[in-house]
């Protein structure tokens, strides 16, 4: 927490509560991690005109609130270290302790992200061995809001056995992968809320400068307005069932769930107002992203190509700190869809994003659940967004970071040969022949076919299918599929053509 001094002058103790006191957003305090190597930016409110001071690592700088009360300054920039205190002085002093410098990320997305340790694979395990007081993480506080908020609530805190159990699964297992790898301290912001969709995460900006999305808002709004009558009359009458069971002393009924259009955090914008916009003055190395799911059951697979080019680009330009490295997880397999296609089309629409630079994807199609659209399993998820970091945000060469990826299909008499990204050191098919490819010619009608590995190519063919145009790999929501590289990572399905 941030420690507020008061300054005596003379027998008189400035009050606490006084404007001209210097504050801070939520987002700075006690055992909070600041970027390495970047420009350290500071910034909070005072009274207009007050003269404030920053001291951070010896480094000093100063500056003078302006008109409407609000300062910030930029210290100089350092490698990974710590712990370091911060002070920062007008008519009041705050001191932060326990400061650290490494690397932080953003961890946002919907359920898949925000789900926690405690409720993992091996739980108890993981939460008893997670001492490692070089990694911390700030959760920001659920909200909504109309227009870009200018601060978020939450509070650092270390990971501990005390604390672990909270934290985004996905998140802590991909920081105590780069943790241990890069040996510097690590924060993560953990920026996620359950059941949303990808819109709510952009800006209006960005949405109403993108031709095939700038009517999502008007298209809410109106859809709320029609659902608006049938749910209040809904509501009146749950009201009247729970004073009367309330009467009788009975169980009451549960209150009626209001439609996505009446729900905050589905609107539009609304989640990048309040929980992305106050973090963006914030210095980060990149972002992790897990979700789709709330959009795939939509029906919203093809528009998602470019809603979720959107949201990248759209951060990234917020941000204002270059190309920022953005890892996201394709959607794992699972059985309880009634549009098998629609997912298919999702994962295909976050497979394309790979085209825009410094991106990554860890494809988790072989450890999800058909029957839990939250499968246990995220310390493989973590670790492998942890590998596409290690290439894309760090550099690191020699590594097979992701799964083969379909590059090209060329004809090979009556067969079709596939080729691969990631394919070194080799191909292989788990746990038997390969499965999950289909084939077909030119009347558009998939069958399934035979796969073999040929060197770092798949052969795919059918002998009903004498003239192939095209082929399909683990084409459904919950798929067959086994082919792999020799690094043990899944290919992501794909199709060679629409």
């Amino acid at each position: 927490m941030r420690r507020v001094f008061c300054i005596a002058l003379g027998t008189v103790l400035i009050s606490l509560a006084l404007p001209a006191e210097v504050s801070l957003p939520g987002l700075f305090g006690d055992h909070m991690v600041v970027q390495r190597e970047i420009p350290v930016h500071v910034w909070g409110t005072a009274s207009a005109g007050e003269a404030v001071n920053v001291e951070f690592r010896g480094n000093t700088a100063s500056t003078t609130a302006n008109e409407d009360g609000r300062w910030e300054v930029y210290l100089e920039p350092g490698p990974a270290g710590g712990p370091f205190s911060a002070t920062i002085r007008g008519t009041n002093t705050v001191r932060l302790d326990d400061v650290m410098v490494g690397e932080v990320w953003v961890a946002s997305g919907q359920s898949n992200m925000v789900w926690p340790v405690s409720r993992s694979n091996d739980a108890e395990s993981e939460i008893q061995a997670a001492s490692h007081p070089g990694i911390r993480y700030f959760k920001v506080e659920l909200t909504t809001a109309e227009e870009p908020l200018a601060d978020v609530k939450g509070e650092w805190r270390m990971v501990s056995p005390s604390t672990a159990g909270e934290l985004s699964a996905v998140a802590y297992f991909f920081a105590r992968h780069l943790h241990g790898r890069l040996g510097v301290p690590f924060g993560i912001i953990q920026s996620a809320w359950g059941g949303t969709p990808v819109e709510a995460w952009t800006s209006s900006r960005t949405l109403s400068e993108e031709p095939v999305l700038a009517s999502l808002a008007a298209e809410f709004a109106l859809e709320g307005e029609r659902a608006r009558p049938e749910y209040t009359a809904t509501l009146v009458t749950w009201e009247r069932r729970a004073a009367a069971a309330k009467a009788a002393g009975e169980e009451l009924p549960r209150r009626p769930r209001a439609p996505r259009a009446l729900q905050a955090h589905h609107r539009p914008s609304s989640l990048f107002n309040a929980m992305i916009a106050p973090l963006l003055p914030y210095g980060i190395r990149g972002a992790i992203w897990y979700q789709g799911e709330n959009n795939a059951s939509r029906g919203q697979g093809r528009l998602y190509r470019a809603m979720f080019r959107a949201l990248i680009e759209d951060w990234r330009r917020e941000w204002g700190l270059g190309t920022l490295p953005f890892l996201y997880v394709q959607l794992a397999n699972y059985g309880r869809v009634p549009e098998q296609a629609t997912w298919a089309e999702l994962r295909e629409a976050q497979a394309m994003a790979l085209g825009l630079a410094r991106t990554g994807m860890a494809v988790t199609i072989d450890i999800g659940n058909p029957t839990d659209i939250h499968p246990r399993n995220k310390q493989d998820v973590g670790r492998r967004l942890a590998l596409a970091a290690r290439a894309v945000a760090y550099g690191e060469t020699g590594l097979t970071h992701s799964g083969p990826a379909f590059r090209q299909a060329t004809s090979a008499g009556g067969a079709i040969r596939l080729w691969f990204d990631h394919a070194d050191p080799g191909l292989e098919a788990r746990g038997g022949p390969l499965e999950g490819f289909e084939i077909a010619g030119a009347d558009g009608r998939f069958v399934p076919a035979n796969a073999r590995i040929s060197g770092k190519t798949v052969l795919v063919s059918n002998p009903d299918v004498k003239e192939p145009v095209q082929v399909r790999y683990a084409w459904a929501a919950d798929p067959k599929g086994n082919l792999f590289n020799s690094a043990g990572l899944p290919a992501s399905p794909f199709r060679t053509m629409e």
